[in-house]
C-alpha cells in the first residue's frame, strides 16, 4: 500500500473568494457587522480583512444568484486570536442586530455561526488551548454542546475601551465545503494533497461517519472539512451562481508548493496557471489556489 504524501505542517489557509450579486450591501455588512477592513476596491471587485493580507475578496456578478442543492461553501471560520477578541465581535453583532444561527463549543473550539448579507456561512472561532483538545471525533460529539451568548459576553470588562476591528492576528482558520463524494474528497485532500486525518472517526455516530471527513495540516483540529449534506452526488453550482470562487491553501515555500503541484500534474489533474500560483478544483468542483509564502 502506496504511503499518502505529508503536506508541511506550516501549510495554511489564505483568503476565500465569493462571487456576490450586491458589494456595496456585502461590504457594508463585513464592515459595520464584523469589524473587516477594506483593504482595496478595483470596481466589481474588492478585498477585506484584519490591515494584513486580505482573509476576504469579494467579485460582484449583479446577475448571479444562490443555487440549492449543490456543492460550494458551507461556511468559513475566521479565526480570533482571544477569547474575549470573540466576545467582543459577539457583542458588535448584538449591536447591529444581525442574525445568529447558533453557538457551539467543539472541545476544539468555541464557534459562532451566522450568515453573510447573501447567505454564504460564517463562523467565527477561538481555540482551546491544545492540550484541552479532544483525541477523536467520538470524544470531540461527547464534548460538543451549545452555549449561551452570555457566557462570552461576561468576559468583557465593564467599562473596557471597546472594540472597533479585527485584530490583526485574525486569520482563516478552516473552511467547510459541501462536496458530492466522500470517497473521491478522500483521495483528493488526504492522498494527492497530502492534508491529515487530524481525528479517528472510530467510534463516531453514524450519521457523522458517513458525511463528514475532516483534514488538516500538522496538528491542527482541521484546515478543511467536507459533508455531504447536500445529498451524494449533488452537482456543483451552475456558473455565475453567488458563493465559493475558491479558497486558498498557503504552502511554506515554493519547494513544497513545486512538489504538490507535480503530484496533481501526475494524476491528470487539471492546474490552472495564474499569476501568483495555481488553481485547481477538488472532484466537487469546489476550487483552491494553491500558493506559496505570502497570500
Amino acid at each position: 500500500m502506496t504511503t499518502p504524501p505529508v503536506i508541511p505542517p506550516a501549510t495554511r489557509l489564505g483568503h476565500v473568494h465569493l462571487t456576490v450579486a450586491d458589494l456595496e450591501r456585502q461590504l457594508t455588512f463585513y464592515q459595520e457587522v464584523l469589524g473587516f477592513r477594506r483593504h482595496w476596491q478595483d470596481g466589481p471587485a474588492a478585498g477585506l480583512g484584519a490591515g494584513g493580507a486580505d482573509l476576504l475578496r469579494l467579485t460582484q456578478l449583479r446577475e448571479a444568484r444562490p443555487a440549492a442543492g449543490t456543492t460550494g461553501l458551507y461556511h468559513v471560520a475566521y479565526l480570533l486570536p482571544t477569547r474575549q477578541d470573540l466576545a467582543y465581535l459577539l457583542a458588535r453583532i448584538a449591536q447591529q442586530r444581525a442574525p445568529v444561527q447558533g453557538f457551539s463549543d467543539h472541545g476544539t473550539h468555541y464557534a459562532v455561526y451566522l450568515p453573510d448579507a447573501e447567505g454564504n456561512g460564517i463562523e467565527l472561532a477561538w481555540d482551546r488551548p491544545r492540550a484541552e483538545w479532544p483525541q477523536t471525533f467520538a470524544e470531540m460529539v461527547a464534548r460538543n454542546r451549545g452555549f449561551s451568548p452570555q457566557e462570552l459576553l461576561r468576559t468583557l470588562p465593564e467599562n473596557g475601551p471597546g472594540w472597533e476591528a479585527l485584530p490583526p492576528q485574525t486569520c482563516v482558520g478552516h473552511v467547510h465545503l459541501h462536496v458530492a463524494d466522500l470517497a473521491a474528497s478522500h483521495h483528493f485532500y488526504h492522498e494527492l494533497l497530502g492534508f491529515g486525518l487530524p481525528f479517528d472517526m472510530h467510534g463516531a455516530p453514524a450519521p457523522w461517519a458517513e458525511t463528514v471527513i475532516f483534514f488538516a495540516a500538522g496538528d491542527y483540529h482541521h484546515h478543511i472539512g467536507v459533508n455531504t449534506w447536500q445529498g451524494v452526488g449533488a452537482p456543483p453550482p451552475p456558473v455565475g451562481a453567488t458563493g465559493l470562487r475558491y479558497f486558498t491553501v498557503v504552502l511554506p515555500d515554493h519547494e513544497a508548493l513545486a512538489q504538490l503541484v507535480g503530484r496533481l500534474y501526475a494524476a491528470g489533474v487539471t492546474v490552472t496557471v495564474t499569476d501568483d500560483g495555481f488553481l485547481v478544483r477538488d472532484p466537487a468542483h469546489n476550487g483552491l489556489w494553491l500558493t506559496a509564502g505570502g497570500d
